[in-house]
């Protein structure tokens, strides 16, 4: 462990960074765009999903676009009820980033490095510089995925890992416990289910386990959205308690059925690795979930209106 976790926790740190930096060059790139996208495409729930699915595509972080939507809602530019669309779309559009680590191509994460390092040292026009540290903020997320593959190699070998991953195998809810525990210390979804997809594709972790972990970071993302309602507007805390009630009520279906949805997955993925399998659950997981979710969107709504009634809203 003493060779193990330097490189392990040296990986995550770097993808960590990275995935918060991203997030903070696009989001001042896309800030005002967002606000006029978001005006005009949220007449509809539908229309509300899609783009929080693509905000949460080009920035990377469901989190980032949960956050935005609630420091707009406190700026009186959205209301509850038109932010509701945006966080499930949010929640589809983090599986991207799934896809992306489940892929192969952490190996050449020196090349968005070394370019997006000359761009941002050497560019004069402020906007090349900020496509420079795009590059090489994409490029430090791989290479820390990089470092974690590396680095969890040797667990293979391990007797006493092999136990404690034995103990979610076949414990669905302790896996979830655990994703979700995870995800809480670290405060990122992504890298939760990010370290599953790794020990997936390094044969450590099963996919009913990967699964598992990925359902128990679906709900520790949540916390980072409460956090940011904090002294906010009612019509934060109510977007804030629907992200979980949402997330939550998913989960519990997701742990009722978790045999006849992990048979799903290996029959839609059987000739992919481990890995690719757990991006893909994490895939479809919240793309069932939005849409088992949609008929009670406005009963959640008018609950949420009546527990928390908008007379006692504090200014």
């Amino acid at each position: 462990m003493g060779e193990i976790l330097p490189l392990l926790l040296g990986g995550l740190v770097l993808f960590l960074y990275s995935i918060t930096k991203l997030s903070t060059v696009l989001k001042g790139f896309f800030n005002e765009d967002a606000k006029r996208i978001i005006a005009k495409y949220n007449k509809n729930l539908l229309y509300s999903i899609i783009t929080g699915t693509v905000f949460t595509i080009l920035l990377g972080s469901s989190s980032a676009v949960i956050i935005l939507v609630i420091v707009f809602i406190n700026a009186k530019s959205l209301d509850f009820k038109q932010a509701v669309g945006l966080i499930m779309g949010a929640n589809i559009g983090t599986t991207f980033s799934s896809q992306l680590i489940s892929l192969d191509i952490s190996q050449y994460a020196s090349v968005p490095l070394v370019l997006g390092l000359a761009m941002h040292l050497f560019a004069t026009q402020k906007r090349y510089q900020n496509i420079g540290a795009i590059s090489l903020f994409f490029g430090m997320l791989f290479y820390g995925l990089f470092l974690m593959e590396q680095s969890v190699e040797p667990l293979k070998n391990s007797p006493f890992f092999f136990d404690q991953i034995a103990s979610i195998e076949n414990n669905p809810l302790r896996g979830a416990l655990m994703g979700g525990l995870i995800t809480l210390i670290i405060q990122s979804s992504s890298g939760t289910v990010g370290m599953a997809i790794i020990l997936g594709k390094e044969e450590i972790l099963s996919i009913a386990g990967g699964i598992s972990v990925m359902f128990g970071a679906e709900l520790g993302t949540c916390s980072d959205t409460l956090i940011a309602t904090f002294k906010g507007t009612r019509q934060a805390l109510k977007a804030g308690l629907f992200h979980l009630v949402f997330n939550f009520s998913t989960i519990i279906i997701g742990l009722i059925l978790f045999e006849p949805f992990v048979d799903l997955i290996k029959y839609v993925s059987q000739r992919e690795d481990i890995g690719s399998q757990i991006a893909n659950a994490h895939m479809i997981f919240n793309i069932l979930g939005v849409l088992i979710f949609l008929p009670f969107v406005s009963m959640s709504v008018k609950f949420l209106n009546f527990l928390l009634p908008e007379k006692q809203e504090v200014v």
